[in-house]
């Protein structure tokens, strides 16, 4: 597996409204864990649709990984231009820092957002181009937005066995649940 889309909640919908909440670095963790396996089965690009939660936070996995896996590349895929614009300040401060980060930074359609159809083939094209999804989602947190990228990704791996793979919010919360017993015994 050469291209991986990368993708999952947005951080409102985990109820994260800023970077400094306790669960992002878990979230990032299970996400490289994730990333560093697959690289043993030639992982090289990680994609991305650059939306504000688990996109941005792979990103920042990638770059993070460049000193001991230099081959590891990350692009971020925009449905069209600015998305960031009616982010707050800070927000869109850190987005841009991270396009500056990126090895690709592209847009599916110039100009501002004028439509779902734009996110649709923004999604077309992140699924054509990736040979499988590193999901994070969770069935029991109800549906959120990654419900039709799952929905999407999950008919693809039947019919042609594009690589699904899923991180749940246990598999954080076991993380979360190992660092603490980790600093409760040292």
């Amino acid at each position: 597996m050469k291209n991986l889309l990368v993708t999952g909640y947005r951080a409102h919908e985990l109820n994260i409204y800023d970077d400094k909440h306790p669960g992002v670095p878990f979230i990032k963790k299970a996400i490289e864990a994730r990333l560093i396996a697959l690289m043993d089965e030639g992982l090289e690009w990680v994609l991305t649709p650059g939306q504000y939660g688990v996109d941005l936070w792979a990103c920042e996995v990638v770059i993070g990984l460049r000193s001991e896996y230099p081959q590891l590349k990350v692009a971020i895929m925009s449905a069209y231009e600015n998305p960031e614009a009616n982010w707050k300040e800070e927000k869109q401060t850190y987005y841009q820092e991270l396009v500056k980060q990126v090895d690709y930074y592209g847009l599916v359609t110039k100009g501002p957002y004028q439509g779902t159809w734009q996110l649709a083939a923004r999604d077309d094209l992140l699924m054509r181009k990736s040979d499988g999804i590193l999901l994070f989602y969770d069935e029991e947190r109800g549906e959120a937005s990654p419900k039709f990228m799952k929905q999407r990704a999950w008919r693809k791996h039947e019919q042609e066995g594009y690589g699904y793979f899923v991180i749940t919010a246990e598999e954080v919360q076991n993380l979360a649940d190992e660092a603490q017993w980790d600093n409760d015994q040292g």
